[in-house]
């Protein structure tokens, strides 16, 4: 039991204390990230209650509707409105940054504990392919929907698009990943590596562009308007 625990744990904790350590600023509480991190792993039971329901009554059958409707559309949902929604409105967010952090925080959170309920199931032996594919999809997507909520709260044009983005983007990735998976294509493998490596530079390019949004703040300050939450 130890084994897999770890084996599930080790991969999302490990990237996100890579996440946590590049802020170069002023890196965010251990406890509201930990606590982020929680509220994530929390989530994945009533998710997938939820996923159990629409299989088992058979109101989603098809792989474009398990893909983008029980798969990314109900995770990437509820990760969203608890870092829109609890997350944002009891932390305080400094920089541009701080959102790739609870982003990541609160998706890591998920893929930890769906990981370890996987390996329980089907064994230690697949934790290397759920570190490579599933744990890091779902951190890239946190990080993807975090740079959006940051980017949200630190600019004044066009902040409500932000908000859009942050939500609906994730879901259009999490769903063709899942789409490539449950699709039954033949040598899956040459469609997943090129959408796995699109991610992976998406994602390091928010947090390149995080990183530079947080100099210009640390340069430039502007006070923040909350009227957008009042």
């Amino acid at each position: 039991m130890l084994v897999i625990l770890s084996a599930g744990i080790a991969p999302g904790l490990a990237f996100l204390s890579y996440i946590y350590l590049k802020d170069q600023y002023s890196q965010e509480p251990i406890q509201s990230v930990f606590r982020t991190f929680m509220y994530g792993a929390l989530l994945t039971f009533p998710i997938m209650f939820i996923q159990h329901i629409l299989r088992a009554e058979g109101i989603v059958s098809s792989p474009l509707g398990e893909a983008f409707f029980s798969a990314a559309l109900l995770e990437e949902f509820f990760k969203w409105f608890v870092l829109f929604f609890i997350v944002v409105q009891s932390v305080k967010f400094d920089d541009p940054y701080d959102g790739i952090v609870y982003g990541a925080s609160v998706s890591l959170g998920f893929a930890s504990v769906e990981n370890i309920l996987y390996l329980f199931n089907y064994g230690v032996s697949y934790a290397f392919g759920r570190a490579l594919l599933p744990v890091s999809s779902h951190a890239l997507l946190g990080v993807i929907m975090g740079y959006y909520i940051g980017k949200n709260l630190h600019s004044t044009p066009s902040r409500k698009i932000w908000v859009i983005f942050s939500l609906f983007i994730p879901i259009i990735l999490h769903g063709t990943y899942d789409f490539i998976l449950v699709s039954n294509f033949l040598e899956w493998e040459y469609m997943m590596v090129p959408f796995m490596l699109f991610l992976w530079w998406l994602g390091m390019r928010k947090v390149k562009i995080a990183h530079l949004l947080t100099n210009k703040k640390e340069q430039y300050p502007v006070k923040k308007d909350s009227s957008f939450y009042q």
